[in-house]
């Protein structure tokens, strides 16, 4: 079964293989010139040196409580790319320009000394083509890995970004803290200048009511004076609580829009539907990474990930916009919370002026309104004091575990890794031509297929030589024995003890028709029979080419009158063998006019010769051969392996049918050795048989004849010696 006498989908392993043995020149051809190519390539392109630095990297555990136990946090692989993408940023990598100068360095890399490459382009340049941020999978180490032309460079530019990145992450550690620290002071310079103007008002009511010799200190028993100091403790408590507020408010403010992603992993924002938009939106920030590598541009699916992306993202700046008015709604209402409570508290203090005590009223909330005032004042000293004291405690979360070192040899390219890629594009390349090529090949391509679809017995299999008209070939048996099989079948194919008439004609030029026609004439005269070879292609012939024969006079002359019969007949042009050759006029060819005289030539020449063989032009697009083949005994479609469509050898067939001319058969030509299970049964044979008839000649002795061993025509066909006569 082959691809073209079944149906493609039905096609075996078997027939894969096959395809790949009939065109494994074409698969070796391909695979040189990928590993060539690739060679070449690999050899001119520039040697990169490879410089790493390794660190480790821990999340930060959020604000550090004073005394209180730190647990180890586990490996999260979100807060790992947020890393890889920081140390990529302009952030990190602009300062790293800067301070080695890569400007200029980078330009003279790139074969423009004297030339400073701007800031953006050379971060570029840097990330697109040097640097490579990798991790182990579940493991807080990250490798910074710099490729450069130059061994010195990767190594500082590596290191380089390593300390780059481990001040700003220390500076990010305490940055928070220090804002804290600011706010916290000047709330102390505020409570201060309140503290000392609530104690010189106290000292005013002393020295105006003339109470010097009242304790500050004592405290009434009354219930409305204990009421007061509730809601003046709980006024003191909001009041702490709403600066508190106000400060996650602003501090959250002042941040940019772009910078407060990085604080969800922080205990900053704790909401866990940000948390989980977050993820998503670096799970799809990590796929488009990924898409971008394979696919291009205007891909549907990458264009799909770059709006989930965006879609994302623009739920996750919502949320963080709710955050910031969620945090400015909490302020305010804990700040109304102290209005109101301040207002309840005028209230019950000008009820309590009211009272009998009006005299002493103002003074003692006066008093009380310094103590609370002071003990503010207490309470943010000492939460200052906790604060310098957490910020003493360490907080490097990363550590510099080796620095880089330059490189002593390239690694990339990489010979091995480029060469096996090449090897594996290759054949698959390869394997995909040969197999698409036998996919869209119409040709016919085996006797099968030959005999299935024409209908038609295949008379002789020509095998494939690089010079069919070696002389020397006569003399060998494995070349000769294809013309003695065909000449063995057209015995058998034309009428038996008469003298035989037939032409050769194929489908369309260069299939070596006229070279077939010239050795299986040869071979016939050589047999013994008394042949005469007629060119008839007056267009474009090539048998007296082929045999060095004179050309003129010849056929054309003869039709029209111009010669004899017996001056265009040059004979024993080989042994047993006569020749007509074209002819020297020009623009002549064969029409209906010259039928009669052409049966008439054919009938003179039965009387002289066992076979009449006439070569003709091609059958389609050319009258010449239908004149021809409508005189003949029969008609031989020659088709060339693999050279013509199968659609054209078919309308061959049909205008040789409509010419009601007799077919005798089909011959195969210039079929490859190998191609196929089905040729390989006659080519196999040929050599086999000729190997045994050169075993036996050896045998025999020089100058003798071994009669146990008849010619190799004879031996196939089983002829008689009275059917030549």
């Amino acid at each position: 079964m082959t691809l073209s006498s079944a149906s493609k989908d039905s096609a075996s392993l078997a027939d894969f293989f096959r395809i790949l043995r009939q065109r494994q020149a074409l698969v070796w051809l391909v695979l040189s010139i990928v590993l060539i190519t690739t060679i070449i390539v690999t050899a001119f392109l520039p040697r990169w040196y490879l410089a790493t630095a390794k660190i480790r990297v821990e999340k930060p555990e959020g604000e550090m409580k004073l005394f209180s136990a730190q647990a180890s946090g586990a490996y999260d692989p979100y807060f790992q790319q947020d890393q890889f993408k920081i140390m990529q940023s302009e952030k990190i990598l602009y300062p790293v320009i800067a301070r080695l100068g890569l400007g200029a360095k980078l330009a003279a890399e790139l074969g423009a000394p004297g030339v400073v490459l701007p800031p953006a382009t050379a971060y570029r340049y840097l990330v697109a083509k040097m640097l490579r941020i990798e991790s182990q999978r579940s493991s807080s180490l990250i490798d910074i890995n710099v490729y450069s032309q130059a061994p010195a460079l990767g190594a500082d530019i590596a290191n380089e970004i390593a300390r780059v990145y481990s001040d700003d992450r220390i500076a990010l550690a305490t940055s928070e803290q220090r804002e804290g620290f600011a706010k916290l002071r000047q709330e102390l310079v505020i409570q201060e200048t309140s503290v000392s103007a609530q104690r010189d008002r106290v000292e005013k009511l002393r020295k105006d009511l003339n109470i010097s010799g009242v304790d500050l200190n004592a405290r009434y028993s009354d219930m409305e004076i204990e009421t007061l100091r509730q809601m003046q403790n709980s006024m003191i408590a909001l009041s702490v609580d709403a600066i508190g507020r106000r400060t996650r408010w602003e501090r959250f403010k002042s941040i940019a829009v772009e910078d407060r992603v990085g604080l969800v992993n922080s205990e900053l924002i704790p909401d866990q539907n940000i948390q989980n938009l977050l993820q998503a939106y670096l799970i799809a920030d990590q796929k488009l990474t990924q898409l971008k590598a394979r696919l291009g541009e205007a891909h549907p699916d990458l264009i799909s990930a770059v709006d989930n992306r965006a879609k994302i993202k623009e739920q996750l700046d919502a949320q963080l916009r709710g955050y910031e008015n969620s945090l400015e709604i909490s302020y305010k209402e804990a700040d109304a919370r102290v209005t109101e409570l301040k207002r309840q508290l005028a209230q019950a203090k000008v009820d309590q002026i009211l009272s009998a005590r009006d005299r002493m009223r103002p003074f003692e909330e006066a008093a009380q309104k310094l103590d609370d005032e002071t003990r503010l004042l207490t309470t943010l000293k000492l939460t200052l004091r906790q604060r310098e004291i957490d910020f003493q405690v360490p907080k490097r979360t990363i550590e510099i575990l080796n620095t880089a070192e330059p490189a002593r040899f390239p690694s990339r390219p990489s010979w091995p890794l480029n060469l096996a890629f090449a090897g594996l594009f290759g054949v698959v390349l390869a394997v995909g031509t040969a197999v698409l090529l036998e996919y869209f090949d119409t040709s016919f391509r085996d006797v099968a297929d030959v005999e299935t679809r024409l209908r038609l017995p295949v008379l002789g299999i020509i095998p494939f030589q690089s010079d069919p008209l070696d002389r020397a070939a006569d003399t060998d048996p494995a070349d000769t024995e294809p013309y003695r099989v065909l000449h063995t079948n057209l015995n058998l194919a034309l009428p038996a003890g008469k003298p035989a008439c037939f032409v050769v004609v194929s489908a369309g030029p260069g299939e070596g028709k006229s070279t077939t026609l010239n050795r299986l004439a040869r071979l016939m005269a050589a047999s013994g029979e008394r042949v005469i070879l007629i060119d008839a292609d007056l267009r474009r012939p090539a048998q007296h080419r082929l045999g060095a024969w004179a050309k003129s006079p010849g056929l054309s002359e003869l039709l029209t009158s111009a010669q004899t019969l017996e001056t265009v007949i040059q004979t024993a042009v080989a042994p047993g063998l006569d020749f007509i050759p074209s002819g020297g006029a020009t623009n002549f060819t064969l029409s209906m006019i010259y039928t009669n005289r052409l049966r008439e030539l054919i009938a003179t020449l039965r009387g002289r010769y066992d076979k009449i063989i006439f070569d003709s032009p091609p059958i389609i697009g050319v009258s010449d051969a239908s004149v021809l083949a409508g005189a003949m005994d029969g008609v031989v479609l020659l088709i060339q392996h693999r050279r013509n469509p199968a659609a054209m050898v078919l309308r061959a067939q049909q205008i040789i049918n409509g010419l009601k001319a007799p077919v005798l058969g089909v011959v195969l030509n210039q079929v490859p050795l190998g191609s196929g299970e089905d040729y390989g049964y006659y080519t196999h044979n040929y050599a086999y048989y000729s190997d045994g008839q050169r075993s036996k000649g050896r045998a025999t002795a020089p100058g003798k004849k071994d009669k146990s061993n008849p010619p190799a025509d004879k031996l196939v066909l089983g002829e008689s010696d009275d059917r030549k006569t």
